[in-house]
């Protein structure tokens, strides 16, 4: 008899929605150096990905390892344990979600020195692990890496413009992003945003006499798309419940608005996600609903 790594009948592989997102962010990715012009240096992006996972794998280790000293589970061979931890199929399954945020990291931020882009990676990671509420994260860890990044260096900034205004890329991001949402099941939150976004965008526009093409404009960011699809709705930190997710979407919305029409900031979407982020707590407490769990392989025994 011997132990077989194998996939159980559910989940399978490609039930994880972990696996699309690595794939379309990483096309998204190579498809932003090769026709964007994007001047992203290949060490930078080692850095930033090197980091995220190393970090991950630690940090997962460290808190295995303290599960298992709280459940009075004793080895004589402290170094077994160790090896143990290191190696838990639990550990290796959430380097994925640390890919995840790497990639995010990649495609949004920008920075000259390597000291910069990891400590954006490493405080992404880490914040997973710091700011928890009943064992749940409430910071998206790629956006916490980038307002950390612009609020301790002066190397770090992020440009909502690099896209430009193709339509092409706009499908690629909603039919990619589509696919995902699909998967987790939040595609409330992205609809709730964009269309709250939309309509306050719009008045304005009337308000202000003003024609449109400048609305339109304004919704052919590829960038806006990206945060909305993939990066507003990480079903690990988002509030549980349906009503708390569209409630939760729609303050985000406001605060970008505000910030971005009467303050000018630039990087409003990632500021407005990170005030808000800490009401999940609120909003779990208000409305109680089943917490999301990623899907994994199995190890089945033969």
């Amino acid at each position: 008899m011997k132990d077989i790594y194998t996939l159980a009948r559910s989940p399978k592989i490609l039930d994880d929605a972990r696996i699309y997102q690595i794939l379309f962010l990483s096309f998204f990715l190579c498809l932003g150096i090769g026709t964007r012009d994007w001047t992203l240096r290949p060490d930078l992006i080692a850095v930033v990905i090197v980091s995220c996972l190393l970090v991950q794998w630690c940090l997962s280790a460290l808190v295995e390892y303290a599960k298992k000293k709280n459940d009075h589970i004793c080895l004589t061979n402290n170094t077994q344990l160790s090896i143990e931890n290191i190696f838990n199929p639990k550990v290796i399954s959430s380097l994925q979600s640390a890919l995840i945020t790497a990639l995010g990291l990649c495609l949004l931020l920008r920075g000259n020195n390597y000291t910069t882009m990891a400590i954006a990676s490493c405080l992404a990671i880490a914040s997973k692990f710091l700011f928890r509420f009943h064992n749940k994260h409430f910071f998206n860890p790629a956006n916490f890496g980038i307002i950390s990044a612009l609020i301790l260096t002066n190397d770090a900034w992020v440009s909502p413009g690099q896209w430009g205004t193709n339509w092409w890329y706009l499908l690629l991001f909603a039919g990619m992003g589509g696919i995902v949402l699909k998967k987790v099941g939040r595609w409330d939150t992205s609809v709730a945003f964009l269309l709250s976004y939309a309509s306050l965008e719009a008045m304005r526009n009337f308000w202000l006499g003003w024609g449109w093409e400048v609305w339109q404009h304004q919704f052919m960011s590829g960038s806006l798309l990206l945060f909305a699809l993939f990066m507003l709705t990480d079903p690990r930190s988002i509030p549980n419940a349906t009503i708390s997710r569209l409630i939760w979407a729609v303050s985000i919305a406001v605060v970008t608005f505000i910030l971005q029409d009467y303050f000018y900031l630039s990087t409003a979407i990632f500021w407005a996600l990170f005030v808000i982020s800490p009401l999940t707590i609120l909003f779990d407490r208000a409305w109680s609903a089943p917490r999301f769990t990623w899907k994994r392989m199995l190890v089945v025994r033969d």
